[in-house]
């Protein structure tokens, strides 16, 4: 039980910023600003090739995350969740990897690294992110994640997500618009 709870954590904070496939295959956001990219966003869509992830997306609800800099140029991601009722927060650390827009994460849980990729943003309204990494040996992890900068993306935003999700390969049952949670969203801050 405490196994899985790990995994949904490390799964929703992963789906904040996205799982990617490998920095020679993934392309990032042309001339990607780092500073643009910071403050406020609400994860508003996720996709995942997790079994896990298929079962349980119905009890997952909209997350804030807050990117501040580090002094390495990395991220600090601070994302504030829907758990049992109560708000949770955790903080994760996205470590440059020299290339803008590419950063990788080291899972507590099970000690893998994930690379996360901004693959598309336009700073003021949504970002397309993708992170690879295994759950385990032979077991590839996939997350694309939809972030906006309000708690109501446009249609059009949606429409991008999903055409964004099928090719990389993601099946429509694994692609999951998260319904707010105005219990731990709030616009200030």
């Amino acid at each position: 039980m405490a196994t899985l709870r790990m995994l949904w954590m490390e799964l929703v904070l992963l789906g904040v910023l996205g799982v990617l496939q490998t920095q020679a295959q993934v392309s990032v956001q042309p001339d990607f600003q780092q500073d643009k990219f910071l403050g406020r966003w609400f994860s508003a869509g996720l996709a995942s090739n997790s079994s896990w992830f298929r079962e349980k997306k119905s009890m997952l609800s909209m997350c804030k995350s807050v990117l501040t800099p580090t002094a390495d140029g990395g991220l600090n991601l601070t994302s504030t969740f829907l758990r049992k009722n109560q708000c949770e927060t955790r903080i994760m650390l996205l470590q440059p990897t020299g290339s803008p827009g590419f950063y990788r994460y080291l899972s507590p849980h099970s000690g893998s690294t994930h690379l996360v990729s901004v693959v598309e943003t336009n700073y003021r309204e949504y970002a397309l992110l993708f992170t690879q990494g295994a759950q385990g040996p032979g077991q590839d992890f996939h997350m694309a994640t939809l972030y906006s900068r309000t708690q109501t993306p446009r249609a059009e935003l949606k429409e991008k997500f999903a055409t964004f999700c099928q090719a990389r390969g993601f099946t429509e049952d694994a692609i999951v618009f998260l319904p707010r949670n105005d219990k731990c969203l709030k616009e200030e801050e």
